[in-house]
Parts: structure tokens; C-alpha cells; sequence
């Protein structure tokens, strides 16, 4: 073969390469009543955010990317040992999710909107308790510790197995809150203690070992801790609604697991067995729901979804601390979005405050740095006579 034709084949090879895939991926989408997202260049303004935007589109949806890449972190991950960027390997088997690990190393910094990071959180959390304060309703704030800042010894050999030593900066957050007067919970150190007097030797540990999430027992040790406040405070006379548990078995495939994508039929990580306490009436074993007129309103994010919302349901922190105050609550739950987008909520239903004596506002620790929207200041409307 002459050079020339050689130079020729290799022309055409790399522009059937090149196009192969863009084309196939429109004939795809037209065969299924779609308009080919690549035409999305031709009616938007052709600037940097609108392309970037375009190719973030057009990867997420394209067949070859959904076929090939979940094969690819197989390989990946089975010749490397190299999870995804978002995920970290711990120890004996243990997955993090990076952005909390982030939370715990990373110096504290405020964006230039002043949205983000500990300040914004702080004066958010103080501008809701005195808007709720103005309504005759108390405010309980319950910042739960990430994965990490309690197994810092799963996630790392450099600690010491059971060394608890580790200080999350939500201490200094929580120290900062109290001395405003706004009433907190320090989970982390609730956490410590139950894992200093009792341990792990009947197996189940206080988070789930391949998702962000803390495990049934870690729930409920949670929902004690917070019952007990709120009793000692006095701010609720107990309920009387019988409830009682009801275990239920659950297969669960951490969230942490399906960040990676991996092949549907991958044997490196499959389903934790989790055993669940379903909260159920006693008398006639209808499980636990909402009561809109319940004097506490929880406000929360997945840590509050989980368990509850999904399988088996009715068995998360809002059943469990309805089991414990012997009284229904209502909710507002938000994957992700505790820090700003449930008072956003809120803030669009202010009818929901009406005879609330109390709420709970719950959000993970790594929100404070890495919440959705950030710690904007929402103003509720309505005041005391409309509540």
C-alpha cells in the first residue's frame, strides 16, 4: 500500500470514528420519537456555559457512554483496586463519600455570595430560630455527623482501630450555635459514646458500610438522643399513640456502590443485609404515617428519607421518634437540600407551621460546606395570628 492510500485509509477510518458514534446516537433517538439532542447546538446562543451544558447532555443520554462505561469502571476498578473520584476505599471493605471526607480535611471557606460554608450556616440557622421564636415555636437543630468523623478508623490505617479522637469542625459550629441560644444536638459525640460503651460485636454497626447513610440502630440510637432533649426541655407533653416495632429484613445496595456504576451483575459489592425496625400502630399494625396537625414538624434531608420514605418504609427517624414521643409528626424531607431547599418549602407552604409547638431541623454535617443552595436566608411568611 502507497503512502498516499495509506494516509487516505487512515483519513477515512478516523472521521468513521469520529462521527460513527454522534450519528448513531441521533438515528437512536429518532427511532424513539426523540429529537436528536446534538440539534440543541443550533438553537442555543453558542457560548461556554451553553455548550459545556450541551456536552454534559449529550453524554449522560448517549447509548455507547450508558453501554461501555459501566464495563470500563468494572475494569477499572478490578485491575486498580480505583473506585470512582467521588468515592473512597476504606478498610475492610468500607466506602466513603469523598465530599465528606472533603468536609473534615478542607479549610473552611465562605463563597463570595457568603452562601456557603459555617458563617452562612450559622446566621441561616439563627434568622429561622428567631423568625420560628416569633411564632411561639421552638427550634431544635440536629447536624448529623458524616460517615467518616465517626469511623475514622474504617477509613483509614493511620488511625487506630476504636481511636474516636477525630474533632469535626461541626463541633465549633455547634459550640457557636449554642452560645446564640439556638438549641442543638452533638450527635458525634452521642455516637462516641455508644461506640465506646457497647461497640460492634453484634455486627451491625451505626452506618451502613457501603452507603453515606447511618444504619437502622444508628436511627435509632438518633431518635433517642433527640426524644430525650426534647422531653427534658419540656417543650412537648408525651404523646399517647401505642406504637410498637416490628423487624423487617431489607436487601440493600449502598448508595456509595451506585455511584460507581458498575455492571449490574458485579460481585465485588452486593447487597447489605440490613434489619429494620418498622414503627406500626399497636392495635391494629398499620405502619407509622404523618399527621399534618402534629404540634413537630421535622425538617430534613436523605437521613431522614432513608428507611422511611423507601424500603421497608415507615422505619426511619421521623417513625422512630414518633415511637419514642408517642406521637405522630409531620415532615418536609429533601434529598440533599436540608441546608436551604426544605425552608424554600416550607417558606411556599407557611400554613404547614399552624399549630406547631416544635420543629426539627436535620441536615448531614457536610452540608454546612456542601449544601444545595448553599445557607440562603429564607423569610417565611405569615406571622403568629395567621399561624
Amino acid at each position: 500500500m502507497s503512502t498516499r492510500n495509506g494516509e487516505l485509509l487512515f483519513t477515512i477510518s478516523f472521521l468513521t470514528i469520529l462521527f460513527a458514534i454522534p450519528v448513531s446516537q441521533a438515528v437512536v433517538e429518532l427511532a424513539q420519537g426523540q429529537r436528536p439532542q446534538v440539534l440543541e447546538v443550533l438553537t442555543r446562543p453558542p457560548t461556554k456555559k451553553n455548550l459545556r451544558a450541551i456536552e454534559c447532555d449529550v453524554e449522560v443520554s448517549s447509548w455507547a457512554v450508558q453501554a461501555v462505561r459501566p464495563h470500563l469502571r468494572q475494569l477499572h476498578f478490578g485491575v486498580l483496586r480505583d473506585p470512582v473520584n467521588t468515592v473512597l476505599r476504606g478498610c475492610d471493605g468500607w466506602l466513603f463519600y469523598k465530599p465528606g471526607v472533603d468536609y473534615l480535611v478542607q479549610t473552611d471557606v465562605q463563597d463570595s455570595s457568603g452562601d456557603i460554608g459555617s458563617t452562612a450556616a450559622i446566621a441561616a440557622i439563627v434568622d429561622f430560630r428567631d423568625q420560628l421564636r416569633r411564632r411561639g415555636i421552638e427550634l431544635l437543630v440536629v447536624s448529623v455527623p458524616g460517615k467518616a468523623t465517626v469511623y475514622p478508623d474504617r477509613l483509614t490505617q493511620r488511625v487506630a482501630s476504636g481511636d474516636l479522637s477525630l474533632r469535626s469542625p461541626t463541633a465549633d459550629v455547634i459550640d457557636t450555635l449554642r452560645r446564640k441560644g439556638v438549641e442543638t444536638i452533638d450527635l458525634f459525640s452521642v455516637f462516641r459514646r455508644h461506640r465506646q460503651s457497647v461497640g460492634e460485636e453484634s455486627g451491625e454497626s451505626i452506618y451502613l458500610a457501603h452507603d453515606t447513610h447511618w444504619s437502622p440502630r444508628g436511627v435509632r440510637i438518633a431518635a433517642e438522643a433527640i426524644a430525650v432533649h426534647v422531653q427534658q426541655a419540656g417543650w412537648l407533653v408525651a404523646g399517647d399513640v401505642a406504637y410498637q416495632r416490628k423487624a423487617v429484613e431489607i436487601q440493600r445496595t449502598g448508595d456509595i456502590v451506585q455511584m460507581m456504576r458498575l455492571p449490574g451483575d458485579q460481585q465485588v459489592y452486593g447487597p447489605e443485609k440490613t434489619l429494620c425496625q418498622q414503627v406500626v400502630l399497636q392495635d391494629d399494625s398499620l405502619v407509622y404515617r404523618d399527621d399534618s396537625d402534629s404540634p413537630v414538624l421535622l425538617l430534613g434531608d436523605s437521613f431522614s428519607r432513608i428507611y422511611q420514605r423507601d424500603e421497608p418504609l415507615s422505619a426511619g427517624l421521623v417513625a422512630q421518634l414518633a415511637y419514642e414521643l408517642k406521637m405522630p409528626l409531620s415532615s418536609i424531607v429533601n434529598d440533599g437540600g436540608a441546608s436551604t431547599l426544605v425552608r424554600q418549602q416550607l417558606a411556599r407552604r407557611p400554613e404547614v407551621l399552624k399549630g406547631k409547638k416544635l420543629v426539627i431541623w436535620q441536615f448531614v454535617e457536610r452540608d454546612i460546606r456542601f449544601g444545595t443552595e448553599g445557607w440562603k436566608l429564607v423569610r417565611i411568611p405569615g406571622n403568629a395570628n395567621d399561624m
